[in-house]
């Protein structure tokens, strides 16, 4: 029994879970060094979807960021959240790309690395923990709960076992989705602290309320540190407030030893940025606090009702959330943390939105269901795994064995634009962000547009609160064209249901397949009786000629000539193409959708110049039948 510990998580997981991760290092610095002086274990700073935002919207350098908050917080140690072989992005990564990753992060001011696997998958933990404490950091191993059959307190105790055996520092129980109860805690962490040597440690997030009452069992229990953060950013999808478990542990013989004063010095500074930025304070919905039964993270719960309500289906919201469990056990009970809460997310609303189950199903599923996201805690039903990949069988190594070496290609690819061996990383990680960043940089001379206005900041909130991490969801019920875009913390689906592509009479048009950075291919069978042909941008009409068709943009996004920068182009004029061959990239919020051919021909013109912003509808290219 002692004092409790406790890590802020304020400039990560608190502003990512409420704030869309809006939060400029500009926000951070000014209150930077008396949130240093209040004396918690740890400030969680970096990592998660923190890095992403910063290239994508921000236009801001992650590691730029990280260097800074390290130059004004010089007592508290600084965290960073680490998806295991994802590191901070939303698929695996090779191991080079791992060990520089971390190697760099400790170099740039990261102490602590708390690492996780969405599938608690420990072969996934393995090189990044390696690479953590060959960098000297403190490495704290991550136990993902959650509720299923499977997951029962000899999961969790033999997950955390593992961890320790491979060296790890600490281990902390995440809760992601705040579906831990009061009296299974007390006996999670009582166990945890019978049988492991090494300090525990519990993150939760307030969500439907129990977190506080969750936390209070878990200190009786023995836990060494919570995670809390700054009331302004508290409540909802984020963690418990500081203020109120600090003050509830008072005069006992768990007192937190914090500055209950400073806190709220702290506090006045963020209700103030909050105001002043248009930021949303944390709530509970009643779609919140269904999350006990459905699991369903609260950030993907708020996509899910934007993405339904933007369709005018919001009415499908029981039904989708009645899905999620069924897909879920089919699956074998992953748990709902990324990515895999996006995966059996959007398998669920397919299911739901298409009519039947299972007749579209992503690439993120198939690779799941192949293995190349780890081993699935449970048993994937037998059926659905045969129906997903039909003789071939999954996987059974780590799945990081598939990948080869990425650096050199990335330092080759990025060239002069580097910086910095820091930059390099990025574009492993990002590679089109992180060059558009870099090109910015070097045209504006380091320097950054300006400062948009207070109005025009909570705009942009409002709108990426609602569409950041999904690209748009359409369903045109009644129409001759369903098109269904789906993009949440990075997992992306594009579907094109005969859509009308093809402007040649008579011509049935297509199905389009769509890539995203994770491999997303997505397929809906059968075409439109009645198609007709999608509206050209303005300026755009081509003659066409005999058996010439036009080839136009599926959505509104930017064009690209190659799937990397440096990169030969797709196609040319002149080039002879085949049914499936890759024409062009168009992306869209994070969606790389790879357009193919759907016709055997010669290109006879390409509309479009490289880099260039494309509407829906408008003609990309021109293609002459040669079959």
């Amino acid at each position: 029994m002692g004092r409790v510990k406790v890590t802020d998580t304020t400039f990560r997981d608190a502003h990512q879970s409420l704030w869309a991760t809006r939060m400029r290092t500009e926000d951070m610095l000014p209150i930077a060094e008396k949130m240093d002086a209040v004396g918690f274990h740890s400030m969680e700073v970096w990592g998660g979807a923190t890095f992403d935002v910063c290239l994508r919207f921000l236009d801001e350098d992650p590691w730029e960021r990280l260097r800074s908050l390290k130059q004004r917080i010089k007592k508290t140690p600084l965290q960073m959240l680490l998806r295991g072989q994802n590191l901070v992005g939303y698929k695996h990564y090779p191991d080079d790309v791992v060990y520089r990753f971390v190697e760099r992060a400790a170099a740039n001011g990261i102490d602590i690395f708390r690492i996780f696997d969405a599938l608690n998958d420990v072969r996934n933990l393995e090189v990044p923990i390696q690479a953590a404490r060959r960098a000297g950091a403190h490495v704290q191993g991550t136990v993902v709960y959650t509720v299923s059959p499977i997951h029962t307190t000899e999961h969790y105790l033999e997950t955390a076992r593992q961890l320790v055996q491979l060296g790890v520092d600490s281990i902390c129980l995440k809760d992601m989705a705040g579906l831990l109860t009061p009296y299974r805690a007390y006996e999670l962490i009582t166990e945890f602290r019978r049988h492991l040597s090494v300090p525990i440690q519990l993150h939760s997030h307030y969500i439907g309320g129990l977190a506080p009452m969750t936390y209070l069992k878990a200190v009786e229990a023995g836990v060494d540190v919570i995670d809390t953060a700054s009331a302004p950013l508290a409540f909802g999808a984020s963690q418990p407030p500081v203020e109120t478990i600090v003050s509830a542990l008072k005069g006992t013989p768990y007192e937190i030893d914090l500055d209950l004063d400073l806190l709220f010095e702290v506090a006045r500074y963020f209700e103030d940025l909050r105001r002043r930025r248009g930021f949303e304070r944390g709530v509970t919905r009643i779609t919140d606090m269904q999350v006990f039964s459905h699991q369903v993270p609260g950030g993907m719960i708020s996509n899910l009702v934007s993405q339904l309500e933007q369709q005018k289906a919001l009415h499908r919201l029981p039904e989708v959330l009645a899905e999620i469990p069924r897909v879920r056990k089919e699956l074998g009970y992953p748990p709902l943390v990324t990515p895999t809460s996006q995966i059996v997310g959007i398998q669920a609303v397919l299911n739901v939105l298409v009519g039947e189950r299972y007749k579209v199903v992503p690439d993120e599923v198939k690779a799941y269901v192949r293995g190349l996201y780890g081993r699935p805690p449970g048993t994937i039903d037998p059926e659905l795994q045969k129906r997903i990949l039909g003789g071939e069988a999954p996987i059974t190594s780590r799945p990081a064995d598939l990948l080869p070496p990425l650096l050199e290609t990335a330092a080759r690819e990025l060239g002069a634009l580097a910086r910095s061996e820091e930059d390099v990383i990025s574009y492993a990680l990002f590679p089109q962000i992180t060059r558009r960043f870099l090109q910015k940089l070097q045209e504006e001379g380091g320097g950054r547009e300006r400062e948009p206005s207070p109005t025009e900041q909570a705009k942009e909130v409002r709108e990426m609160n609602v569409n950041e991490i999904k690209e748009l969801i359409k369903i045109l019920d009644g129409t001759d064209i369903a098109e269904l875009n789906v993009e949440t913390e990075g997992v992306k689906v594009n579907i094109k249901k005969a859509a009308a592509l093809l402007s040649a009479p008579a011509a049935h048009s297509p199905v389009l397949p769509a890539r995203a950075e994770a491999g997303a291919e997505v397929r809906v069978a059968g075409e439109s009786e009645k198609p007709g042909p999608a509206a050209p941008a303005a300026g755009q009409e081509e003659e066409l000629g005999p058996n010439q068709v036009k080839i136009v943009a599926p959505m509104v996004g930017t064009f690209y000539r190659a799937p990397s920068p440096d990169a030969d182009p797709y196609v040319k004029e002149g080039d002879l193409v085949k049914v499936g061959q890759p024409l062009c990239i168009i992306e869209a919020m994070k969606l790389m959708n790879e357009i193919e051919s759907e016709v055997e021909g010669r290109v006879v013109r390409i509309l479009v110049e490289n880099a260039e912003p494309v509407e829906y509808g408008q003609p990309l290219f021109i293609i002459e039948r040669t079959a």
